[in-house]
């Protein structure tokens, strides 16, 4: 058997291209399920982040190329896009290389903000869908179970986490050089997904006085609200609330410049 990927990253697409292609966990099901015919590609899994999307899979020996290139055909013509939107910025891997680049993964290595942890469990999700699916076998199974190992001693036996370890926290650290401490400045957090909630538990722990959470969905931002001590404001009143914000981040999936209109 053969191990093959092919994906793309935050060092190869721009972030707009990453949204285009991103799967979400129906979609990773059903995407495995076409993928894996038990000739090109016999076992399969996705790993789709903000940062990345990258199928991992085992072909038959000596059929890497071959794998290789019948994932990139599917990932490119899977969305309504023009040919070769997605091609020009994958990369692949097959073998020792393949095996080298997941064990990076996991261990957030690869990531933009090196030492991150959120890549670990989202390797372990991408399994269980893969799972679930029924696209894993022998070489995945022991694959993912070794880089898993790896992630769990490079994070233990190194320094790797002593730093920011996600991009949210990067963006409070560098509210707090700006202004020294977040003690009496107010913070708008422009969206209330994942990202969002890291960044409010950063805040809080950082002492943010006052902490607004804004979203088109006036439930989210509430929900977001009240899990940090926060208060949720109007979409509508964006203009309003970005005036008397001494911080604001934003993290949204709009593929756009953001309105309240």
């Amino acid at each position: 058997m053969s191990i093959v990927l092919v994906g793309l990253n935050h060092r190869t697409a721009p972030v707009e291209v990453r949204e285009q292609l991103a799967f979400d966990e129906e979609a990773c099901s059903r995407s495995l399920r076409e993928m894996v015919d038990g000739e090109l590609l016999r076992e399969a899994l996705i790993v789709s982040t903000c940062n990345r999307v990258e199928v991992l899979g085992a072909t038959g020996e000596g059929l890497a190329g071959a794998g290789a290139e019948h994932i990139t055909k599917y990932l490119s013509e899977c969305r309504p896009l023009p040919q070769g939107y997605f091609r020009k910025h994958f990369y692949s891997h097959a073998d020792d290389q393949a095996v080298r680049h997941m064990f990076r993964v996991a261990s957030s290595l690869d990531s933009m903000v090196v030492g991150e942890p959120q890549v670990l469990g989202q390797v372990r999700r991408a399994y269980a869908v893969a799972v679930a699916a029924g696209t894993t076998g022998r070489v995945l199974n022991r694959l993912v179970h070794h880089s898993l190992h790896v992630a769990k001693r490079v994070r233990s036996e190194t320094g790797i986490a002593a730093s920011a370890v996600s991009i949210s926290f990067m963006a409070v650290e560098l509210g707090r050089k700006i202004f020294n401490t977040l003690a009496g400045r107010t913070v708008l957090l422009v969206g209330a997904g994942e990202m969002a909630e890291l960044a409010a538990r950063h805040l809080v722990k950082a002492g943010a006085s006052r902490v607004l959470v804004t979203n088109r969905s006036g439930e989210t931002a509430a929900k977001l609200a009240r899990d940090f001590g926060g208060e949720a404001v109007s979409f509508e009143g964006l203009t309003d609330h970005l005036a008397s914000a001494d911080i604001v981040i934003c993290s949204t999936s709009a593929p756009g410049l953001l309105s309240a209109s």
